[in-house]
């Protein structure tokens, strides 16, 4: 597996715990960040809602990727990857940017529900991140980043916007046993694996709480994109191969057009219980090999880069 991180002991503690955190951004940049933040809001033609895509759940979370306006989304990614850009090159290994978020709590809003991130890459061969880096101080009060921490790479290799989530059904039990909490500063950094299990609460305070998520994936690989359209085939992932601008156009909730299709492959959404998940914590990664106690679950992803179109 190709490396993540620029330093060895960093890279070590990265591959064990799925994350590691980092100093990242001086007072200024951080400064100036926090103004840029807001006087883009200005362009933001404000999120899509759940009313417009029909899936009857409530959007709980204010994300730039989801806004209507792909112009204000472009600029928020150009601000973002100015900032970083200095600072990625330094802590990651040749890794580039494919989706950057501005990221708004107002008082008692902003919960993101237990998820993994999308997978952005092969993730048998490399691993695409995400910097979740907060613009305040961060804590449990005002709705920090939590996540459970060495299962990154065990469970949910094939993650979209419209596959069905194998641990939906015991994501209580996850959120109540099995989180830690990023207590950290404002210039401090969070480098996680888009695969580890996070969530992050609503915000308890009377302050914003602000935070910049930036996911990257190494500079040398195809970024892609596992699709499911539910309403004609249900049973069946595509493979899609994107870029940035795909992200600035992107709707997750519908069919994305005129995309490559890189490859198709036949899967059977399954759900892991709070039993299987409890054995298997500690297991082996996806990429190494499959964990006994529910490989047969697993066999329909473990093929799939041979699947035929």
């Amino acid at each position: 597996m190709r490396a993540v991180m620029n330093d060895e002991d960093l890279e070590q503690q990265f591959q064990k715990d799925g994350y590691v955190t980092i100093p990242f951004l001086n007072a200024q940049e951080v400064a100036d960040l926090k103004k840029g933040f807001f006087d883009l809001l200005l362009k933001s033609s404000g999120n899509i809602t759940a009313d417009e895509i029909g899936i009857g759940i409530p959007i709980t979370y204010d994300f730039t990727f989801i806004d209507k306006n792909p112009e204000f989304k472009q600029a928020v990614y150009d601000i973002i990857t100015k900032y970083f850009q200095p600072h990625v090159k330094k802590w990651l290994a040749d890794y580039r940017p494919c989706i950057a978020n501005d990221i708004l709590k107002n008082t008692d809003t902003g919960e993101v529900p237990l998820h993994q991130n999308c997978a952005f890459v092969d993730e048998r061969t490399c691993i695409s991140v995400s910097i979740w880096f907060p613009l305040v101080n961060s804590n449990e009060t005002n709705g920090t980043l939590q996540v459970v921490r060495g299962i990154h790479t065990l469970f949910g290799e094939i993650r979209g916007p419209m596959i069905p989530w194998e641990h939906e059904g015991i994501k209580h039990d996850i959120i109540n046993h099995h989180l830690k909490p990023m207590n950290i500063k404002a210039g401090e950094s969070v480098v996680l694996e888009d695969s580890i299990i996070h969530y992050s609460a609503l915000n308890k305070t009377n302050n914003l709480r602000l935070a910049i998520q930036l996911i990257l994936v190494p500079s040398e690989e195809k970024s892609i994109h596992y699709h499911m359209y539910s309403a004609t085939n249900p049973d069946k992932v595509q493979v899609l191969e994107v870029d940035t601008n795909f992200y600035m156009q992107f709707n997750p909730w519908k069919k994305p057009e005129n995309v490559k299709v890189l490859r198709s492959f036949s899967y059977q959404p399954f759900a892991i219980n709070k039993n299987e998940f409890g054995e298997n914590i500690f297991a082996p990664r996806f990429d190494e090999a499959a964990p006994a106690s529910f490989s047969h679950k697993l066999k329909s992803f473990l093929g799939f880069t041979n699947a035929a179109n």
